[in-house]
């Protein structure tokens, strides 16, 4: 059992902005949450990370309604790094990711040695060890989000919400985080916009229009150029190399060919 959630939704602001959304993955699974701006999925993960409560349906942890659990108990399970993820205070990249570890800690504080390895470990694996003692101002805006991917990697989480991580990141980063949070054995729910590097990494997407999900399975199943036509209103092409790998390629809209010289 893992995270999940059943007919779950939500207004906000007067406007319904989840509408009866199910999501069950399978334990261990990347699930990738699709759809244009403003579609709900940067709503749907503040529902599954119990930071909002649904008006209606349940979201569930193991079985158990989130919002029955204790903040901790929650925090110890679930990392989240949203889209827009800052720190206000100017400290040091090690102090940022050793952020992870509060649910972890005795009421008596105090670093330990799992804590030492959890942070250094996390840093490692977004390659900023050497910048662990680099001012968090002083970074650019790849290596910050990369900073709260390691705070989250090292919260030693079950579950993990990621909301547009590969924003600001360069193709490589985007390409080492995705294959990174793929192979944790962690069940990892991202919101992405790229559908390339969602049928390269995801298990299985979930694609929402209007907070609805209209379409949900594996990307291949999934990505199809009338899908794509009919959520993101442009034609696309979805080829398939000998191995299987999906490659979708995009037209340019009709509004902005060149109609010709006068």
């Amino acid at each position: 059992m893992t995270l999940g959630a059943d007919r779950v939704s939500w207004r906000r602001g007067g406007a319904l902005v989840v509408d009866e959304i199910t999501l069950a993955p399978q334990a261990g699974d990347l699930v990738g949450l699709l759809g244009p701006n403003g579609s709900g999925k940067s709503s749907l993960l503040r529902l599954l990370h119990a930071v909002s409560r649904p008006d209606s349906g349940i979201v569930t942890l193991d079985g158990d309604d989130i919002g029955t659990l204790g903040r901790r108990t929650v925090a110890r399970r679930i990392a989240a790094v949203s889209q827009h993820a800052e720190t206000d205070t100017d400290i040091t990249v090690y102090d940022v990711v050793r952020l992870g570890r509060t649910p972890h800690r005795s009421l008596w504080g105090g670093s330990t040695h799992a804590d030492e390895h959890a942070i250094l470990e996390a840093l490692e694996r977004v390659e900023l060890s050497e910048k662990a003692d680099r001012l968090w101002r002083s970074l650019s805006g790849g290596e910050r989000q990369r900073a709260h991917i390691a705070r989250a990697l090292a919260q030693e989480p079950r579950e993990l919400l990621l909301d547009e991580p590969t924003n600001h990141l360069d193709i490589r980063h985007q390409l080492d985080l995705l294959h990174l949070v793929s192979q944790l054995e962690v069940t990892s729910i991202v919101a992405i916009h790229d559908l390339n590097l969602a049928a390269m990494f995801c298990d299985t997407v979930v694609v929402l229009k209007q907070g609805r999900a209209v379409a949900a399975g594996t990307p291949a199943d999934v990505l199809t150029p009338a899908l794509i036509k009919d959520v993101y209103e442009v034609d696309a092409d979805v080829a398939r190399d000998r191995s299987g790998r999906m490659s979708i390629t995009f037209a340019i809209p009709t509004r902005f060919r060149a109609t010709g010289a006068g």
